[in-house]
C-alpha cells in the first residue's frame, strides 16, 4: 500500500488537517476534489479559463489549510474558495467575451464533437447571459451538485432566495437555449 492509498480512505476534514503538513495527503485531496472544482469553474468562467481557476483554487487551498478549522464541511469551504477565484477571474477579464478560447474537439467523431462544442458554447453563452446571482446559484446546484441549503450558506442568501434564483435562472436558461434552437 502506498502512502497515498493510506490517505485515500480518510474523510475530508482529517485529510485537510494532514494535508496542511503532508504533501501526499494534499495530492489525495486535490485528486478527490479537482473534478468538482473544474465543473464549477467551467460553469462560472467557461471551459477555456477553468484550468487556470482550478490551479488558483488549489494554490489558495494549500496556503490556507493551516487555518482550516473544520467548522464547516471541507467541500463548503472549498466551494467558497472556488467561487472567490471565479469572481476574481471574471473581474480580471471584464472586456473579454465568454468562451473566447475554443475548447478542442474530441478526436473520435468530428461531427459529434462539433455538435457537443456547439451545445457547450450555447450553454456557456446562456449562463453568461444570466445575472451573476442566478448564474452562481444555478452553477452551484447543477454543476456543483450542492443542495439548496449548502448554496444558501455559501452565498449568504436566504434559502427562499436561493430557490428563487435557481428557478428564475433555469427558466431563463430554457428560454435562451430554446430561442437559440437548442432542443432538450
Amino acid at each position: 500500500m502506498t502512502l497515498n492509498d493510506a490517505h485515500s480512505h480518510l474523510p475530508d476534514v482529517e485529510l485537510a488537517r494532514r494535508a496542511a503538513r503532508d504533501e501526499r495527503a494534499f495530492e489525495v485531496l486535490v485528486r478527490r476534489h479537482a473534478p468538482a472544482v473544474h465543473r464549477l469553474a467551467a460553469g462560472m468562467v467557461g471551459p477555456g479559463a477553468a484550468d487556470d481557476v482550478v490551479q488558483e483554487v488549489f494554490i489558495a487551498v494549500h496556503r490556507a489549510l493551516r487555518g482550516f478549522r473544520g467548522d464547516a464541511q471541507f467541500s463548503t469551504w472549498l466551494h467558497r474558495i472556488t467561487l472567490n477565484a471565479c469572481h476574481k477571474a471574471l473581474a480580471a477579464r471584464q472586456t473579454l467575451p465568454f468562451g473566447e478560447v475554443p475548447e478542442p474537439a474530441a478526436p473520435h467523431s468530428p461531427v459529434r464533437a462539433g455538435e457537443q462544442a456547439a451545445l457547450r458554447d450555447a450553454l456557456h453563452a446562456a449562463l453568461a447571459a444570466l445575472p451573476a446571482d442566478q448564474r452562481e446559484a444555478v452553477t452551484l446546484r447543477e454543476l456543483g451538485g450542492l443542495e439548496y441549503a449548502e448554496i444558501a450558506v455559501l452565498t449568504g442568501a436566504e434559502l427562499g432566495t436561493v430557490k428563487s434564483r435557481i428557478n428564475r435562472g433555469r427558466a431563463a436558461l430554457r428560454a435562451w437555449l430554446s430561442s437559440a434552437g437548442v432542443k432538450p
